[in-house]
């Protein structure tokens, strides 16, 4: 196992300490920003924190699946609603440079490569119980399905770089900061979309914040 790393209860390699999922610095994030769930009974983002009634098993699983359908529906508000969880705001998609809105290995092949678009948002949701988290995501068009392809490769590798996602500032939480720990990426044709996750208020687990991230990844455009 590389210095820097370790392997959860799940069997997954994740980062330690703040250095995040892919390496040289903690990062402000993806796409995304999503939720913070209740260590509380029922009711709320149900059972999905670990010492919850379904813990971070098979009610995280059921859930994340029918959030995954939602998502790539294009239904936003239902993905949500999926982990017991509502939208708090979120901002509008804005367009970026490629290169410069990235750093590292990823940057270096979009300068490269090139890429057609970019776009990036940053949604805030919550349950009932004041616990919320930011999403960010960024939305990435290539001219080929191979070059989108390759790139899903590369930044799904830690220590590769990333997307610099928007500043929470810009939803009035200047105080987040993202870590790129909890992380999703997907595909559709030659879009890549990649999302982070981070805590804003109240509790949540790594699995949830996982489940957020790759949850984000497959709204489309």
């Amino acid at each position: 196992m590389p210095g820097g790393f370790y392997t959860d209860a799940r069997g997954r390699v994740r980062p330690t300490g703040s250095r995040g999922r892919r390496g040289g610095r903690a990062k402000p994030v993806l796409l995304a920003g999503l939720v913070a769930f209740s260590a509380v009974a029922y009711g709320g983002a149900v059972g999905l924190s670990a010492g919850g009634p379904g813990g971070a098993g098979p009610a995280l699983t059921a859930r994340k699946a029918a959030s995954e359908d939602r998502a790539r529906d294009g239904d936003v508000e239902g993905a949500w609603r999926e982990l017991g969880l509502h939208e708090v705001e979120r901002t509008d998609r804005r367009p970026a440079d490629c290169a410069a809105a990235s750093f590292g290995g990823v940057r270096d092949f979009l300068r490269d490569t090139g890429c057609v678009s970019m776009d990036r948002a940053l949604f805030a949701v919550g349950d009932d119980a004041g616990n919320t988290a930011v999403i960010a995501v960024a939305w990435v068009e290539f001219a080929s399905r191979e070059d989108a392809r390759r790139f899903q490769d590369l930044v799904d590798e830690p220590g590769s770089g990333d997307v610099e996602p928007l500043g929470a500032d810009a939803l009035g939480l200047p105080g987040v900061a993202f870590s790129g720990a909890n992380y999703g990426s997907g595909r559709d044709r030659g879009t890549v979309a990649v999302a982070g996750a981070e805590l804003a208020s109240g509790y949540l687990t790594p699995e949830v914040l996982d489940a957020l991230a790759e949850v984000a990844a497959l709204l489309p455009r």
